[in-house]
């Protein structure tokens, strides 16, 4: 896929992998609208950072999703790339009384599956009418394996591996949209600084990003993930034990 002079919208792009890759796809001549729920995050990016959109939009509410997508489609219609980036996790023990693991989840699998679902619903009759387009999903090395600590979280991640696999066929039957999926290990962003263990760089990982797209790599197993793919291809029980430190 060719990697300039794309209209790109990136959700919770204001920080971590969404800015990184961000960045790399300014520096490859592309327009990139940045989309999260902190304003001032996003005016700070794109003050430092050259042909950044900022809109604040929090797309688990419809209302804003809806007010964003009229504004996308008034100035920003040449819209052909879309990167469901933003998340929201926690780490806890469900088996704790009082772990309040129902609206946790509620929480995660609003943000981290339904709200990439809805955009890209939204989204598509633009994605169609061009040439070349794409719908580029971050997923998690948990897709494959749960983690303990993330529980709920690797649900939301295991059902969108799922839906990522359904809608790149989906599409691939009457449309040039091409479906990628973002698999990375722990990332050292803001949530991940809470938990133990060896963390990648956003910026590799937006750097793995850009190459995948060029090369038309629709599952991108980053760092960590693509050995404990295979492993999991061979023993999901062994890749399960692996990833949750159990020997």
């Amino acid at each position: 896929m060719n990697i300039k002079n794309n209209t790109v919208l990136i959700t919770g792009g204001g920080s971590g992998i969404g800015l990184e890759t961000a960045k790399l796809l300014s520096k490859n001549g592309n327009k990139v609208i940045i989309v999260g729920r902190d304003e001032q995050k996003l005016r700070e990016a794109a003050e430092k950072v050259q042909n950044l959109v900022p809109i604040r939009c929090d797309i688990t509410n419809a209302e804003e999703v809806d007010t964003l997508m009229d504004r996308i489609r008034l100035y920003h219609s040449d819209l052909n790339i879309v990167m469901n980036n933003a998340g929201k996790a926690y780490a806890y023990n469900p088996a704790i009384d009082n772990a309040r693991a129902f609206e946790k989840a509620r929480e995660e699998m609003t943000t981290n599956f339904l709200a990439p679902v809805r955009l890209n619903e939204l989204t598509l009759p633009l994605l169609k009418q061009k040439k070349e387009a794409a719908i580029i999903n971050i997923s998690s090395i948990v897709s494959f394996a749960p983690g303990i600590i993330v529980p709920t979280y690797s649900a939301t991640k295991a059902a969108l591996h799922s839906y990522s696999q359904t809608l790149r066929l989906s599409l691939k039957k009457s449309t040039t949209i091409k479906v990628f999926e973002i698999l990375p290990p722990l990332v050292d962003t803001e949530f991940a600084r809470t938990l133990t263990g060896e963390k990648i760089s956003p910026t590799v990982v937006a750097e793995e990003i850009l190459k995948g797209l060029e090369t038309d790599q629709y599952e991108i197993h980053i760092g960590a993930t693509a050995s404990l793919y295979r492993l999991f291809l061979n023993s999901p029980a062994e890749a399960l034990n692996v990833i949750n430190h159990i020997t």
